[in-house]
């Protein structure tokens, strides 16, 4: 992998962390530092789950781009992950290991990449012409009201039903002895 692509394959590991709100992200320049690699992103993230998130997110943005990983460490580990891609380390840590193994003092005597975009500055803006109002709208005229008085219906017809039915329903036969 030429430089020129480690860096962008460094660049778009650390835009995939910042997607899933790792922070900070951070890109070293290890340029004749290291025989192992060209650059090293490190991520921190707060929580396991999003350690995991975040780790997922790069393997698939760099599968995407063509870029595979060669070697995947800590597995099970719910504190620190690394991805070797050959010429970029990802690392991807909690709070509390970053702090336990100073992970930024490993780095310090390299070159820190500037990778994110800054925001442009803000173009002056231009005044809009007022907008016309639509007219207030006029209260509702109250109408007198008239009674409407319902149809009177036929009253519904009765049915009987015979009433041996009735009976013979009610009564079980007795059975004699």
């Amino acid at each position: 992998m030429s430089k020129k692509d480690s860096r962008q394959t460094a660049v778009t590991a650390a835009l995939a962390c910042a997607d899933k709100k790792a922070s900070p992200v951070r890109i070293y320049d290890l340029g004749s530092k290291s025989s192992l690699a060209d650059y090293a992103v490190l991520a921190t993230v707060d929580s396991p789950p999003q350690l995991e998130a975040v780790e997922e997110e790069v393997l698939m943005r760099l599968k995407h781009d063509g870029v595979f990983c060669l070697y995947k460490d800590g597995a099970k580990s719910k504190n620190w992950k690394v991805l070797d891609y050959g010429g970029v380390l990802v690392h991807v840590f909690d709070v509390k290991t970053e702090e336990l193994f100073a992970v930024d003092q490993i780095y310090e005597n390299c070159k820190r990449l500037e990778w994110e975009e800054k925001p442009a500055a803000p173009a002056p803006a231009a005044k809009k012409p007022a907008a016309k109002k639509a007219p207030a709208k006029k209260s509702p005229v109250k109408k007198a009201a008239v009674k409407k008085f319902a149809a009177k219906k036929p009253a519904a017809k009765k049915t009987v039903k015979p009433a041996k039915a009735k009976a013979a329903a009610k009564k079980p036969a007795k059975k004699k002895k």
